[in-house]
């Protein structure tokens, strides 16, 4: 059996640069569209946050910014059926990421205010990395890569292609503008050869070696499709 372990955020804000707090946590879509894919593929997936605190779904994606009516549906009726899962996580801290096949990071602005400075999850991506095993980060997730650094300082994410959600997209957001980063910017400097998609919010995934990323919540499902294509061709 395939083993998934899946690393969301448990902030529930963004804190803005103005010191104002954005209401925050994971992208609805980017945690039920590949958890379901993963599932019905019958692969085992393990849930883990920071601290093992419950994550936050973002109300804004349930919302306009969520897509299509009947997509909201969907995944709203999903995250209740995995609401067990989602509100019991194991602790990022207790996990052996080298014991699964793949490690997920869904996004959701959640990842800027936490992931990208917490050491724990650092260690374990510069660790998945360096050991060529399967890791993809989506939309806002691969600003996790921030708190990664190699015993030089420097970023082990450094001349990879990659992707996550661009300044453009970014901008769509009423309060972006107050953001204290925009992650297309930080990738950039941590070294990352960036790639966006050419139209904004259409499905772009990119995929270096054993890294794979995807640039926004469009990009769920066609990330989690490859991965379950790779990943079944390999095993």
């Amino acid at each position: 059996m395939t083993h998934v372990l899946f690393v969301i955020s448990a902030a529930d804000r963004w804190t803005l640069n103005d010191g104002s707090v954005h209401p925050s946590g994971y992208w609805a879509e980017e945690v039920a569209v590949p958890h379901r894919i993963f599932s019905e593929a019958g692969w085992d997936i393990t849930i883990a946050t920071p601290g093992g605190k419950a994550p936050t779904l973002d109300q804004l994606s349930l919302g306009l910014a969520g897509g299509a009516p009947w997509k909201r549906r969907e995944v709203k009726r999903y995250l209740a059926g995995i609401e067990t899962a989602l509100a019991t996580p194991v602790a990022l801290d207790a996990v052996d990421a080298d014991e699964f096949d793949l490690v997920f990071y869904p996004g959701g602005h959640g990842p800027m205010e936490d992931l990208a400075h917490d050491s724990t999850s650092g260690r374990l991506l510069a660790n998945r990395l360096a050991s060529g095993k399967p890791l993809a980060l989506l939309c806002h997730a691969p600003a996790a890569i921030l708190a990664a650094t190699g015993s030089d300082g420097t970023s082990p994410f450094a001349g990879y292609r990659m992707t996550g959600l661009s300044n453009r997209e970014e901008l769509l957001n009423r309060f972006a503008k107050k953001a204290p980063w925009l992650l297309e910017d930080k990738l950039k400097e941590a070294g990352v050869v960036y790639s966006r998609g050419r139209i904004p919010l259409r499905p772009h995934v990119v995929v270096d070696r054993s890294l794979y990323t995807g640039q926004n919540p469009q990009s769920s499902e066609r990330l989690a499709r490859r991965l379950l294509v790779d990943i079944s061709a390999s095993s």
